[in-house]
């Protein structure tokens, strides 16, 4: 069993994880996550459940539990969260944790409590040590402050995997479409997401992955054209996808940020407009073509 809230599943998360599968296969048993939905400290989630899930999956885990991390929940005791559930409702006979992973009532346990529980109740342990980069510790709080202030490579080199967003496609006004550039609207299910922008992205749907650019903003233009007072406009995101044609409304896309191409712009008009959006395409394609 791994256990732990394995929000965006970086690096660290991924030691402890393949381990889990590792110890699971050599023994001939079975791999078990559980993991806790919301998150227990409240943070703002970096990746949606359903992303994370996808990328624990991906990593040959067998089963992975979510449990409810409700306030009834959070009042059991370590002890008897690590016995009640863990090992006599999950069986678990070999647990992965970090070394700085808090857990039961108030987070009174840690993993000097698993330890002696371990000689209690007759289970293996693997305690994994904080993992560090340049001497810092790779955290989900470091990534989510990478992404939103734009650093890509810093975010990539702790999550080892590029900073990638899953969302739903809904239906936008086909604006982008009117200018030559049809684009995919997308719903995120998570809050952290990198800044305004044009971006060159990878699409993944349906196992494939396909390559485009990706815009996030308030539409700034639009909103000049038509001289709209609104403020507080929520962000946009939508990605043209090249070479693709099929309807995808209503499905999910995962969008890989590969580079920043430029900030956000507002033009006077929408032929401006579309003739940056052919360079922007034109620039993708052209760096995705590169060795």
């Amino acid at each position: 069993m791994a256990l732990g809230v394995f929000d965006g599943v970086h690096r660290a998360h991924r030691e402890i994880l393949k381990y889990a599968v590792k110890q699971a296969q050599s023994t001939k048993g079975r791999s078990v996550v559980v993991t806790f939905w919301p998150h227990p400290q409240r943070e703002a989630s970096l990746y949606s459940l359903k992303h994370r899930l996808r990328l624990i999956e991906e990593l040959g885990v067998d089963t992975c539990i979510v449990i409810n991390f409700s306030p009834s929940f959070a009042k059991i005791s370590a002890e008897d969260f690590l016995k009640d559930i863990l090992i006599d409702r999950i069986g678990a006979r070999y647990i992965c944790i970090g070394k700085n992973f808090r857990f039961g009532k108030e987070a009174r346990g840690d993993f000097k409590l698993f330890k002696r529980l371990s000689h209690k109740y007759h289970f293996g342990l693997k305690v994994f040590s904080v993992m560090k980069v340049r001497r810092l510790p790779i955290s989900s709080t470091s990534i989510r402050r990478a992404i939103s202030r734009g650093n890509l490579k810093a975010a990539q080199s702790l999550l080892l995997e590029p900073v990638s967003v899953l969302g739903t496609v809904i239906r936008g006004n086909s604006l982008a479409k009117q200018l030559g550039f049809p684009t995919a609207n997308i719903n995120p299910h998570h809050e952290v997401l990198p800044p305004s922008g044009v971006y060159a992205v990878k699409v993944i749907f349906k196992h494939k992955k396909f390559k485009g650019v990706c815009y996030i903003g308030s539409k700034p233009t639009f909103k000049f054209i038509v001289h709209s007072s609104k403020s507080n406009t929520p962000t946009h995101i939508e990605v043209h996808i090249f070479n693709f044609h099929g309807d995808i409304y209503g499905k999910d896309l995962e969008i890989q940020f590969i580079r920043k191409i430029r900030n956000e712009k507002k033009f006077s008009s929408a032929a401006l407009l579309a003739r940056q959006i052919k360079k922007d395409a034109d620039f993708t394609q052209k760096l995705f073509s590169l060795p």
